[in-house]
């Protein structure tokens, strides 16, 4: 068979859809007889709703109803964990006591005609509190932080005695380093359309995970999941927001019951800071101590991140250090702080970012105390095995990725004294960091279907919130059956298609693209059983050792006449459907440690005058296994070298410290990268060949494409001005000093 997709740089095949407006997103489906609900967001940080005054707002134009836990359906929220929830706590459920546990939290939903009507009637309605203070404020509850029962790669381990061989290093570097909290703020906002049919439901919902939806809404309800269908085929940016189930989904339903109509609920942009998650803030030390040739001796990294009080979300803040480098003393220790704030949730890069954020500025400060580059300093240092658990890596191209990344960046033009390179009044720096994400693989499952026309039709209920999902898969559909892109016809975002994992981690191209692959291979198996079968067939009682696919067509391997899927299809006289799943094998998974690594390069300019940090050029070098696409690879990693110059130099969600309030819950004080802010953005691939990570031999680009980003640009800061910052986002002020 002739490989006719894979690894060209297909366009987008949903990317007219999409900029002339044909892509329906989870608002754009709207229902006969629709009406509109708003949320009514708690104005205290912590405490109870005492009154809600309804009749304030009843003769107001247009309302239907104001639905609280006064009146609102006593929900049975049944169990319901998925891979993506926090497994340790109870999710909060909306609208079925007086207790608040954050600002922003919904107390009632005001249902009317329409939007204007809700939205007046929502600013009217009059509710009053019993207030506490709430602790807000991670930075000050460190002493309170508590041990997770469940912390998967971000447990506590240790090998040799770390502090012990800190406390003997020649050369030592010792910090705290600080992120802030940030929110996702993708372009789309969260939406959901519910309309109830009997005890059906159908759900038009921006979700990354709709299998997870069905049943989370099931529970909540506590009906049969095959009575909730989840819909959402195209969905507008989300980074990890829209991975769980939040609580205005479960209030569109509750609402869309409640009134007995089709009910949309969209919230605002200031909503979204409340109740859909956020990157937690995390604080962490990390110690490295060192011989003065710069080899490790020791290595200790203490990560804190905030939680709420009633779930503990966990994320892999601590776990690249175990393996990125090679030392014989390692101590890893991961802890939650939990506060008065709605649950943190995964946000591109999450703990992965952070974390190495820690790890490779620290790198880079030892760099500087033994002399040495920053990238001779980690080769040094480069790993046989992975010596947090032994396994050897499945593949592992970080050497060459330093090598193509630092050729493409111009490194060896890089002076080593900081503060030494300028371009006029400019301070010129140069940092980079090495970037690392470990490869997931969740069970899949796909369904294929030749027609009689020869087009075959693909399902699974996987989502898409950018990195060009419909276009790889057919892409995979397509090699693997060797046909032409413009045979086949890929559908995702329903929950009642074959299952998938969550759309994140990185796992979408190798979990389902695993599980098309399977499926079209059964449905090769048995179309080829059908033509050996047929008479009329050109290779009519020919083994399977003497046929051949090629080009789409089923040939004698001797040579010959041979027949396509469409001849084969109008012979059966009936669609041809196969199904297959997909899932990584236990005995590679114990053999091998699974990650991919990337090199990032970044040349940033300084205005010593005024303080202000312009990226001026982004280069990233990465070992990702085999790429499906690289126009649709490099677009990832632009999307994350944006991530990143926002992580590093701009966002920050700030809470007010008397009641949890996001005092910067809007565009104009919550700063993001914008165009003026994009520098030159390079990304290239080293030629990695990995058998052993999934069929395909992919590893995934979405979050490490943000990972090392960061860290790059402060330790370019450090280089252009000879003043480390620690704490993420570095403003003005932390340069302005130098």
């Amino acid at each position: 068979m002739t490989s006719q997709a894979i690894g060209n740089p297909i366009p987008r095949i949903d990317g007219r859809a999409k900029v002339t407006g044909q892509a329906k997103y989870a608002a754009d489906f709207n229902q006969p007889g629709q009406v509109h609900a708003v949320i009514v967001p708690a104005t205290i940080g912590l405490g109870r709703v005492t009154r809600i005054d309804a009749d304030s707002v009843k003769a107001m134009p247009g309302l239907i109803a104001v639905i609280s836990h006064l009146n609102a359906q006593r929900l049975p929220y049944n169990p319901h964990k998925g891979a993506i929830d926090p497994q340790e706590g109870e999710r909060l459920h909306v609208l079925q006591d007086d207790k608040v546990h954050f600002y922003g939290q919904p107390v009632a939903v005001v249902v009317a005609e329409t939007l204007d009507q809700a939205e007046r009637a929502a600013n009217a309605l009059r509710i009053e509190y019993e207030s506490q203070k709430p602790a807000v404020e991670a930075h000050l509850l460190v002493g309170s932080a508590i041990q997770p029962n469940r912390a998967g790669r971000s447990g506590d381990s240790a090998i040799g005695d770390a502090d012990a061989a800190l406390a003997n290093a020649a050369v030592k570097v010792d910090a705290k380093y600080e992120m802030a909290r940030e929110n996702h703020n993708p372009m789309e906002p969260h939406a959901t359309v519910a309309s109830w049919n009997g005890d059906q439901v159908t759900l038009w919902s921006k979700s990354q995970f709709v299998v997870n939806e069905q049943a989370e809404i099931a529970a909540v309800f506590g009906i049969p999941v095959e009575n909730v269908q989840v819909i959402c085929p195209f969905i507008g940016g989300a980074f990890g927001t829209s991975l769980r189930t939040w609580p205005h989904v479960t209030l569109a339903a509750l609402a869309a019951r409640h009134v007995k109509r089709p009910t949309k609920l969209v919230l605002t942009r200031k909503q979204m800071f409340y109740t859909t998650g956020h990157r937690p803030h995390s604080i962490q030390r990390l110690a490295l101590g060192a011989s003065r040739d710069g080899k490790l001796t020791a290595l200790i990294h203490e990560g804190f991140t905030e939680t709420s009080r009633y779930e503990n979300f966990v994320e892999a803040l601590i776990s690249n250090s175990g393996f990125m480098y090679s030392c014989p003393n390692v101590r890893r220790q991961y802890r939650l702080i939990p506060t008065d704030t709605s649950t943190p949730t995964y946000m591109r890069g999450p703990g992965e970012a952070d974390g190495v954020f820690a790890l490779e500025s620290a790198l880079d400060e030892l760099s500087y105390l033994v002399g040495l580059d920053p990238i001779e300093l980690r080769r040094r240092n480069e790993p046989k095995v992975d010596e947090s658990n032994g396994k050897p890596f499945s593949s592992r191209s970080l050497l060459q990725c330093y090598d193509l990344g630092a050729e493409r960046f111009g490194w060896s033009r890089r002076a080593a004294q900081p503060r030494s390179m300028r371009d006029g009044r400019l301070l010129i720096g140069m940092g980079m960091s090495t970037a690392t994400y470990p490869v997931l693989y969740s069970p899949a499952s796909a369904r294929v279907r030749l027609l009689r026309n020869g087009i075959v039709e693909i399902e699974a209920a996987a989502s898409d919130m950018g990195p060009g999902t419909y276009t790889s898969m057919t892409q995979v559909a397509a090699d693997t059956l060797g046909i032409p892109l413009e045979q086949v016809r890929f559908s995702l975002g329903r929950s009642n298609f074959p299952p998938t994992p969550p759309h994140g981690g990185s796992q979408t191209m190798a979990s389902v693209g695993s599980a098309i692959r399977a499926a079209c291979l059964n449905l090769q198996k048995d179309v080829t059983a059908l033509a050996v079968a047929d008479r009329s067939s050109p290779v009519y009682q020919l083994s399977a050792g003497q046929v051949a696919w090629r080009d789409g067509q089923l040939v004698p391997t001797s040579g010959g006449t041979g027949i396509s899927y469409r001849d084969i299809a109008a012979r059966h006289g009936q669609p041809m459907e196969a199904f297959a799943s997909a899932r990584r094998q236990q005995e590679v998974a114990e053999r091998f440690s699974m990650h991919a690594f990337g090199a990032v390069f970044v040349e940033i300019a300084i205005n010593p005058d005024v303080g202000i940090i312009k990226v001026r050029r982004i280069v990233g070098a990465y070992g990702v296994g085999k790429v499906v696409n690289p126009r649709l690879a490099r677009s990832q990693c632009t999307g994350g070298f944006v991530g990143g110059i926002g992580m590093a130099l701009m966002e920050q969600t700030v809470l007010d410290s008397r009641d949890g309030r996001p005092v910067n819950a809007h565009m104009a004080d919550y700063l993001m990268p914008v165009n003026l802010d994009m520098p030159e953005m390079e990304a290239h691939f080293v030629d990695e060949h990995d058998p052993h990570v999934n069929e395909l031999g992919v590893k995934g680009l979405g979050e490490i494409s943000i990972t090392g980003v960061a860290p790059a640009i402060a330790n370019a800061v450090y280089h252009a001005t000879g003043k480390r910052v620690r704490e993420l986002p570095i403003r003005l002020e932390d340069v302005l000093s130098t």
